[in-house]
């Protein structure tokens, strides 16, 4: 189930750092998060759904780890991003 096109579009103008910017990880992470969130709301109908589980499952992994990238670039940029999109941190390991 992708991404409906005007969710996507609005999570890249959102979070873009430069006019046509998709490959920010602050834009990959928004994108994720629309994405995960939209599983996450099919499971709660579908909830035998096993193959979107795990697919959920893999897409907040890749977030994750996305996050950590951020977060040792960055701190201020992280935790702004962090906050705007209402998610936890994430503890360094």
């Amino acid at each position: 189930m992708p991404l409906d096109k005007q969710i996507k579009s609005k999570a890249i103008e959102d979070y873009a750092r430069t006019e046509g910017d998709t490959g920010s990880p602050e834009v990959q992470i928004a994108v994720m998060q629309a994405r995960i969130l939209q599983i996450t709301d099919h499971l709660r109908t579908h909830k035998k759904d096993f193959h979107s589980r795990r697919g959920l499952m893999v897409l907040v992994g890749k977030r994750r780890r996305l996050e950590g990238y951020l977060r040792r670039i960055d701190i201020a940029r992280y935790r702004a991003l962090i906050q705007k999109l209402g998610i936890r941190e994430v503890r360094p390991k």
